[in-house]
């Protein structure tokens, strides 16, 4: 059904509004006017829809216009997407509730939407004292930097040296660009250069570009920069009433952290230097784990980042990924345990995946187990294992589900696989739905070998650490609850005495497995005195390519809870 009013088509058919509303939530923002005619629009992100119900919004960067919206003042969004300006008929909030630091709000569902062929942006304009340092890169890798001056879905303003025109292509190919925000926030996205000012005074070029080629994550991403800008150049109208927020994204860190130091990690103790990189990534679970119990989600942003940190490693240097991943004893044991399981899993299933599953699995593994820190602590630490702190212990799957709501860029499908399916087991034993057989996916049954892999390798209330010998032994007699084919793939690609493995050998040598060749021959070794796990300063030699012929055969792996 179609009305025409004020140049807008009104839309009032269920389907279309429910495909316009969902690529309204795809860009991630709309504007929120208020009823009144001299209200300023104010950015927000349109999270989901509940056809028929419910919108659900998230109102932080509008927080001092909540107490009007709970007493029932009307507003209403708008919003665009392909080239339409999308506005819904006046709305009210029906629930407001703080989630992880922010204002998760629902509104009245909308009876129809009026749609205008016209492409409108919503430009946030940066303030003085509000520095985001932009930089571009050309086609021969050379970077200029300057400063963002401008932002919006479609693309950016930046003010950059005079240089900068001898960077730009002559033809219409899109550079890379980067902005880092005064929190440490990092994007990198692609936009083509349009139009270019010249201030002559200050000897500076005012660029615009267009944004190319961007993803959906991207795109949210965007509109929640524009969002936080929009929020803190607010608090710079000298006759403002609103009492708003400070953007996080414009605080400073007040003091930065030396080289040497990860939050509270003195990282000069960690064995390698890759396990140096990598503790940046358990410093973040971390913390998450503290967020986790004082009631926050899932940090979205912060898990993309290190997702990619942990691909990027493994891109890097696989061997010396997999053995950091040992590296890690000083950390909590989900932490280690998480990244473990991450950086194990897409070893092991990630070859010719493409990247953003890739990014996905390890995503997932990092945090699959994080529910744990939700579940009552004394339920570990019973004596006897019994069914109600069996299945209290379950809960952790679900309770750590629902705190990925702000994690629209995670693929549902691997979430539900790695995080909902790592504890299912074939005959139907497992948690949290005891799904048996074939109602398992592949993904969740490599998972499971991997996860268990794991977790028997490290000290348990119950048991001391197991050796891989005695790991795969278990495996394959456990046939009944872990894929046979998994299992022999992971023995396959890992071997009997994968990396990280503590091996003795017959001259009485001990030493840490760091390389493997093809046959699964050691082929480089670091050695060390103590049977304890990998430190800076216990740590010796690295011997190479001869390992046997200096060392001897090796004789048998000692257990170590790494």
């Amino acid at each position: 059904m179609l009305a025409q009013r004020d140049d807008y088509e009104t839309i009032a058919n269920a389907a279309a509004i429910e495909l316009l509303l969902n690529t309204m939530i795809e860009s991630g923002g709309v504007s929120l006017c208020m009823a009144s005619s001299d209200a300023t629009p104010e950015p927000v992100v349109l999270m989901e829809q509940h056809v028929g119900q419910t919108l659900v919004m998230d109102l932080s960067s509008v927080d001092f216009l909540l107490g009007r919206l709970e007493k029932g003042e009307k507003f209403y969004l708008r919003g665009q997407t392909q080239g339409k300006l999308i506005r819904t008929p006046l709305l009210s909030l029906t629930e407001a509730r703080r989630s992880g630091g922010r204002f998760l709000c629902c509104s009245d569902y909308p009876a129809a939407l009026d749609v205008l062929q016209r492409r409108e942006s919503f430009r946030a304009e940066l303030r003085m004292g509000m520095i985001v340092t932009a930089s571009i890169v050309g086609a021969l890798g050379e970077e200029v930097i300057g400063e963002l001056r401008d932002l919006s879905q479609e693309g950016c303003q930046l003010e950059l040296p005079m240089a900068a025109s001898g960077v730009l292509p002559e033809t219409d190919s899109p550079l890379k660009l980067m902005l880092n925000f005064p929190d440490g926030t990092y994007f990198e996205g692609q936009g083509v250069a349009r139009h270019q000012k010249v201030d002559p005074e200050k000897h500076l070029l005012r660029i615009g570009f267009q944004f190319s080629g961007f993803t959906a994550e991207q795109e949210r991403q965007i509109w929640y920069f524009v969002c936080e800008i929009e929020r803190q150049a607010a608090r710079y109208e000298m006759d403002s009433p609103d009492d708003r927020q400070s953007s996080p994204l414009f605080e400073r860190p007040r003091q930065r952290m030396s080289s040497e130091r990860v939050g509270r990690r003195d990282i000069k103790h960690y064995a390698t230097p890759m396990a140096r990189r990598l503790v940046k990534v358990a410093a973040y679970l971390d913390a998450q784990i503290l967020l986790l119990q004082q009631g926050s989600d899932i940090d979205a942003r912060r898990l993309s980042r290190n997702a990619d940190r942990v691909l990027l490693l493994h891109e890097e240097d696989r061997e010396s990924l997999l053995f950091a991943s040992r590296c890690l004893s000083l950390e909590p044991l989900l932490v280690r345990h998480g990244i473990a399981v991450a950086v194990h899993l897409l070893d092991l299933v990630g070859a010719n995946m493409p990247r953003e599953a890739r990014k996905a699995i390890v995503a997932s593994g990092l945090i699959h187990d994080l529910g744990k820190a939700l579940v009552p602590q004394v339920v570990f630490r019973v004596p006897g294992f019994e069914a109600p702190h069996r299945q209290a212990m379950s809960e952790h799957v679900s309770l750590l589900m629902g705190r990925l709501q702000h994690c629209q860029w995670l693929s549902t499908s691997v979430v539900q696989a790695v995080i909902g399916g790592i504890n299912e087991r074939l005959d139907g034993s497992g948690y949290p739905e005891g799904v048996s057989g074939s109602d398992i996916n592949e993904l969740a049954k490599a998972s499971a070998v991997v996860d268990v892999v794991e977790a028997m390798r490290r000290d348990r209330a119950d048991r001391p650490a197991k050796t891989t010998q005695q790991i795969y032994r278990h495996l394959l007699q456990h046939s009944h609850q872990f894929d046979l084919r998994w299992v022999k793939r992971y023995i396959e690609h890992f071997t009997t005495l994968p990396i990280g493995s503590l091996v003795r050998f017959s001259s009485e040598q001990l030493a840490w497995v760091l390389r493997l060749d093809a046959d699964g021959m050691l082929v480089e070794v670091v050695l060390t005195q103590q049977a304890v796990p990998p430190m800076r300063d216990t740590l010796g030699n690295t011997v190479r390519s001869d390992v046997q012929e200096r060392l001897g055969k090796p004789t048998q792996e000692v257990a170590i809870s790494t």
